[in-house]
């Protein structure tokens, strides 16, 4: 690098090292302690194996489940796979013994796995939907869940204690005929599609469905065990995308492979829905643990459902079966449905009317998860959880979101509208006229100076003066303000947040006279600032249209007033 007269590359590439946070890992692969490479994995592995032996008396006992997608990256010889079979050396150097899927996963896989065989805990090697250079490292601890504080410190901190790497690190090729190497894939793969059954309510109706259904996995993992997902709902498969069906590395149709972004993602899976007559598609990100939908509208026109209008129709059908079940008006006092703070408020509003109970949590599913996991220890049951970035927990048998259970569950629930002549659109229609129209608006702003980001949010916090929030945003004013990276909440009488606050990260939330919520904050994991507002009225007042402009309205003040986006030089999300 030096040679070639690149000694800034040097220093992005070894200036720094990669930090681990309850994300685990996430960057580009490549040379250097800031990048994901072989060393980088090892280092990491070593740490996380140290931190296990400390924290679990029985991890030589139980062992450790690894997964992979199929990211690669040839310049620097790095792959997903190359990844996991690295980190299962690690662990068996130590004599754990380490259930290392033989293929590709999706990323429920791995929670499930840990919970179903009941081990320590899991690695999911996965850069999500991030761009093909990028990759990860997803830590699960021995309740199936995603860590949460302290243990990403207490893992941070032994892989700082272990970065010299150990004999026979690189040497992988041991592993294979080692008696601790463990392939969960063949009983997994049918454990799980088993297990999802006690979600499948019409079985015989969707044998006979003329619905027709396209799916895509958008180049990743998804495509092999949506089918699968299918096949034990009992459906006809749904539609694969050809161009898109295979795992790809290089994403080589789309520009991102998120399929949060809309349509652009989706334009081959309307083309082939045109051709086959079919009214409905799914579509996962790359390690299948999210979900988008569109459907047809009667204009001809496709509607992608936002992940809040998504997360109102799961969560109406998830509870409108669970009912079904469960005449006893008594069995609803144990219900529980959650979304992250972030998401709208629709599932509190059917709450209320319906009498279960409805949390929220911090931005994420690992807060999720967790909370699921306390609330079924204390006997109650977690019918579902979303967030408003298109991830869903459809079922308690993996405590994280799972975009192969969703796309199946949400097939079925289209199957039963169809037999009333409804659509999800129309669907989504009666479910706000009966609960209350929730309308949702998330965008973002990319950036890639921390000090410019940081300086946007402490304006926010001394706007007219020292430690004095916004009252006014445009022609709207401001009724409160919660502030979870300092703790501060203007609306409890203490004035301090109940939710856990995080200086490492900016978040900051306004309530709004008109009845709207914006809440602006920083991603763990992308260079990216995003908001989320949503506004809300009662049944009956549903002026669909007049809301909408209302919130048009808001979030274009929030954009100029609280963003700035021209002093600030942000870019923003591409079209």
């Amino acid at each position: 690098m030096v040679a070639k007269g690149n000694p800034e590359d040097l220093q992005r590439c070894f200036g720094s090292r990669m930090e681990f946070g309850t994300a685990g890992l996430r960057a580009a692969m490549g040379a250097g302690t800031s990048q994901m490479n072989d060393l980088t994995i090892v280092q990491t592995t070593q740490g996380f194996c140290r931190y296990l032996e400390k924290s679990c008396s029985d991890l030589k006992k139980k062992g450790v489940v690894i997964g992979f997608d199929a990211r690669a990256h040839p310049s620097s010889g790095g792959s997903s796979k190359r990844f996991a079979r690295l980190a299962a050396t690690t662990f068996i150097s130590q004599g754990v013994p380490v259930y290392l899927f033989s293929g590709i996963v999706p990323t429920p896989f791995v929670p499930y796995t840990v919970t179903h065989l009941k081990l320590s805990a899991g690695i999911m090697v996965t850069a999500s939907h991030n761009p093909k250079q990028d990759n990860g490292y997803k830590v699960y601890w021995g309740d199936g869940t995603q860590i949460i504080p302290p243990h990403d410190k207490g893992i941070a901190q032994a892989i700082e204690e272990n970065l010299e790497p150990w004999p026979q690190a690189w040497e992988d090729s041991v592993v294979d005929k080692n008696p601790l190497l463990h392939d969960p894939l063949p009983s997994i793969n049918k454990d799980y599609f088993k297990d999802i059954q006690r979600h499948c309510f019409y079985r015989n109706l969707n044998k006979e469905t003329k619905l027709k259904f396209v799916h895509t996995s958008v180049h990743g993992v998804g495509h092999e065990f949506v089918q699968s997902a299918f096949k034990a709902f009992d459906f006809s498969p749904p539609f694969a995308v050809p161009e898109q069906k295979e795992p790809d590395p290089e994403f080589p149709t789309v520009k991102y492979p998120n399929p949060e972004e809309g349509k652009g993602v989706l334009t081959l899976s309307f083309a082939l829905a045109e051709k086959v007559g079919a009214r409905i598609v799914l579509a996962n990100d790359p390690d299948a643990d999210r979900l988008a939908v569109a459907e047809k509208q009667e204009s001809g026109e496709w509607k992608v459902f936002s992940g809040n209008e998504l997360g109102a129709l799961l969560g109406w059908w998830i509870f409108t079966c669970w009912k079904k079940q469960n005449p006893d008006p008594g069995a609803v006092k144990n219900i529980y449905m959650l979304s992250s703070t972030v998401s709208s408020k629709i599932l509190r509003t059917i709450a209320l009317k319906e009498g279960f109970h409805f949390e929220e949590t911090l931005t994420g599913f690992k807060w999720m998860g967790n909370r699921a996991k306390q609330l079924g220890d204390q006997g109650k049951s977690v019918l579902f959880a979303f967030e408003e970035s298109i991830g869903y927990m459809c079922s308690p048998v993996v405590l994280d979101k799972d975009g192969v259970s969703a796309a199946v569950i949400a097939a079925e629930m289209a199957t039963l509208l169809a037999t009333k002549n409804l659509s999800l659109s129309q669907q989504l229609k009666a479910i706000f006229n009966e609960y209350g129209c929730h309308i949702t608006k998330a965008s973002y702003f990319i950036c890639y100076d921390q000090k410019t980001i940081k300086g946007l949010f402490e304006k926010l916090r001394n706007y007219d003066g020292k430690d004095t929030y916004p009252k006014t945003c445009g022609r709207f004013s401001v009724s409160g303000v919660r502030d979870l990276t300092t703790g501060y909440d203007s609306n409890q009488s203490d004035k301090k947040a109940v939710l856990p606050t995080s200086k490492s990260s900016q978040m900051i939330t306004f309530t709004f006279s008109n009845g709207g919520v914006a809440t602006m904050r920083t991603s763990g994991t992308e260079p990216k600032i995003k908001y989320y507002a949503e506004l809300c009225a009662p049944p009956g007042n549903s002026d669909f249209e007049k809301l909408k402009k209302e919130l048009d309205e808001l979030v274009s003040a929030i954009e100029k007033y609280f963003f700035e986006p021209e002093k600030n030089k942000l870019q923003p999300k591409p079209e």
